[in-house]
């Protein structure tokens, strides 16, 4: 009630649930019926029609009377955001040059939430059952470039992730306790990169390093991933991590030169 009061001078409730219908969608439901929204998002059945209506009326939804589903048009709420960033447009020639030397697919994403969002990458080869573009979420807490920004995280910061998280165990290997995690955090800080062993998907190795801002706080990660059969954990840390960790610093360092005062501009 509190949260209400101090937000009713402005918040516009209208928007947050059509926002809400929008984010009802996901990879795990591409098509949806009115009722399946309304229970989605908590709202009547004759709001939720209304909204999807309004949404197919702007082209962002598309009907065949029954079900639902988004068109490409939706792209074009995550581009303005994207296209203002920075990070991508001078992360990426690295990330090209970094691919080419060790012919291993590399990233850069930053943290949302309880997840890693890809805004750069070059692949080289296809080693997941899914299929990885800019704007592909994954959880934080089961991936490399999670783990490198969470190691970054403040105290407060951290301990808010843990008492949040959904631990959810995507493979045998998967870290599924904040006790555990933290652990696995400490020595990321201690060692300057994260090192996951098939936590996210069986066979996926990934190596990641922070991305630092000038105050030298953490503001996004760089990996590189490579299947099991290819790399051992040792020959990910002897034969990617140098190249991995100098394309680092020189995104950092573009991103310097490009915006002193705000190199990443992710938030």
């Amino acid at each position: 009630m509190e949260e209400e009061a101090t937000r009713a001078a402005h918040h516009v409730q209208s928007l947050e649930r059509g926002l809400a219908v929008i984010t009802a969608f996901g990879a795990g439901s591409p098509a949806l019926t009115l009722s399946d929204v309304a229970k989605s998002t908590g709202l009547t059945r004759a709001a939720a029609r209304r909204f999807l209506l309004t949404l197919v009326d702007l082209g962002y939804v598309r009907t065949d009377g029954k079900y639902f589903s988004l068109t490409a048009r939706v792209l074009e709420l995550g581009y303005a955001f994207l296209s203002s960033m920075s990070l991508p447009e001078v992360a990426q020639p690295h990330l090209e040059r970094l691919s080419a030397e060790v012919h291993e697919s590399s990233s850069v994403s930053v943290l949302e939430g309880a997840d890693i969002v890809y805004v750069a990458r070059v692949a080289v080869s296809r080693i997941m059952a899914v299929t990885i573009n800019v704007g592909t979420r994954f959880p934080a807490h089961a991936t490399s470039m999670g783990h490198v920004l969470l190691a970054g995280l403040s105290r407060a910061g951290l301990d808010e992730f843990l008492a949040e998280a959904s631990f959810e165990q995507l493979t045998s290997h998967t870290i599924v306790t904040a006790g555990a995690l933290r652990t696995e955090l400490e020595s990321v800080r201690a060692n300057g990169y994260a090192l996951v062993d098939q936590e996210l998907e069986e066979g996926l190795r990934s190596v990641a390093a922070p991305i630092h801002g000038p105050g030298g706080e953490v503001v996004a990660a760089v990996n590189l991933s490579t299947h099991a059969s290819r790399n051992t954990p040792e020959s990910v840390r002897a034969e990617l991590l140098p190249p991995l960790l100098a394309a680092a610093r020189n995104i950092e360092q573009d991103l310097a030169m490009t915006s002193p005062s705000s190199p990443a501009r992710v938030s």
